[in-house]
């Protein structure tokens, strides 16, 4: 009867350890990346009793109540909720985050990222720095340089459209570039007929200031496509306050219809700027990941710009990580961790302005408690008829 009592009161501590792991579990169920855990439950063994009718194996075995020496951890993933942050990002399928800090590496699923007063990506809770995997070898990710995008001179603008044989002279006008220092302006092109060639036009191009800057020429062939060597002018620019740089005009592919042509299309021309390259300086309005993991930057100058990749970090056995608060486990094991970048190998893409929520289910912990409680009870109960039976035997002593 008294070990009934401790078997009783072992059900009583593993109850109440269970206890304890379902409230922290419910507890964290509005935290981001949040793991449940569940206690492992085991019987414990002891008394072995045996005859020789046994073969040598035990005939009674009692069993000296529960064991509850180890917890479990919940890694399935929990569900991928929007929050519109730039910075927030969730792993959709295997992989922690990797952070470092104070010489220590940690590994997360709660992405919830920002930049320090150093431009430096850290994790908004712990602080740590989240890292990068360039050429193999982890890094921090930084924003050092990338605030401003410089600006970059107009070198090409392609043309499309039709100069028409029999068209009077077309200008095009109000066509925006930038120098090398990043300043705009307005140039304008007139074509005309070289004489009363209808393949032949002179260009001539000026500035804002109606100064001619430069003149050339351009030719067709038969078919109204461009001819080889008559197909770009190339000049250079030198507006004042900036350095010289160098603008070609290009109007397509000699046989080539995608550009601009020579057909007979009346007196009017439809010869429109297609493109053109250059822009302004920028500075930085945002910065997000994308589905592989890249630091995306743009610019209120239209650019976008990629850099490295964040890492992430797997390995074999995840029971054997431990959960050191703020979300974070650490490698105290030693075992070899995998890294390597989003989408590539073992590894989950990234999903932007997203957070991975807690993989508490609640409908779960109810109903383990339910079986906690009534186990409990259970436990107090059986020590309390094993008192009660050892007094009774108190009792029959006392009425002799």
């Amino acid at each position: 009867m008294f070990g009934s009592i401790y078997s009783g009161y072992s059900g009583l501590l593993g109850f109440s350890k269970g206890l304890d792991v379902l409230s922290n579990n419910v507890a964290n169920m509005n935290s981001p990346g949040f793991k449940s855990s569940e206690l492992s439950f085991r019987d414990l063994v002891y008394r072995y009793g045996f005859n020789g009718s046994n073969g040598g194996n035990p005939s009674l075995q009692i069993g000296g109540g529960v064991d509850t020496s180890n917890t479990r951890i919940k890694f399935s993933q929990g569900e991928l909720r929007g929050t519109g942050n730039a910075l927030d990002v969730a792993i959709d399928g295997n992989g922690f985050f990797v952070l470092r800090k104070d010489g220590k590496t940690f590994y997360t699923r709660a992405g919830q990222f920002n930049f320090d007063a150093n431009d430096i990506l850290i994790d908004q809770d712990s602080g740590a720095h989240v890292a990068a995997l360039v050429n193999g070898r982890l890094a921090d990710i930084s924003l050092a340089g990338l605030r401003i995008s410089p600006p970059q001179a107009t070198s090409s603008i392609v043309f499309s459209g039709n100069l028409s044989r029999g068209g009077d002279p077309h200008t095009i006008s109000a066509i925006t570039v930038f120098d090398a220092a990043g300043t705009s302006h307005v140039l304008s092109l007139t074509f005309t007929r070289n004489g009363t060639a209808t393949d032949q036009w002179l260009v001539e191009v000026k500035d804002e200031n109606n100064v001619v800057i430069a003149n050339g020429e351009i030719r067709y062939q038969g078919n109204g496509s461009p001819l080889a060597g008559f197909n770009t002018i190339s000049f250079n620019y030198n507006p004042v306050g900036a350095p010289p740089s160098s603008i070609t005009l290009n109007f397509g592919d000699p046989g080539s219809f995608s550009g601009s042509t020579n057909f007979s299309g009346g007196t009017t021309s439809d010869l429109k700027v297609q493109s053109l390259d250059g822009f302004g300086p920028g500075s930085l309005t945002e910065v997000t990941f994308d589905e592989q993991g890249r630091l995306l930057t743009k610019y209120s100058n239209g650019q976008n710009s990629t850099h490295e990749h964040i890492a992430l970090g797997w390995f074999t056995d995840l029971q054997h990580l431990t959960q050191v608060g703020k979300n974070l486990f650490s490698n105290d094991s030693q075992q070899t961790v995998t890294l390597d970048i989003p989408g590539n190998g073992a590894m989950g893409k990234l999903v932007p302005k997203k957070i991975e929520l807690s993989n508490v289910e609640l409908s779960e912990q109810f109903t383990d408690m339910v079986i906690i409680q009534r186990g409990y009870q259970a436990s107090s109960q059986i020590i309390s008829v094993a008192n009660e039976m050892i007094q009774q035997l108190f009792d029959i002593r006392a009425k002799r």
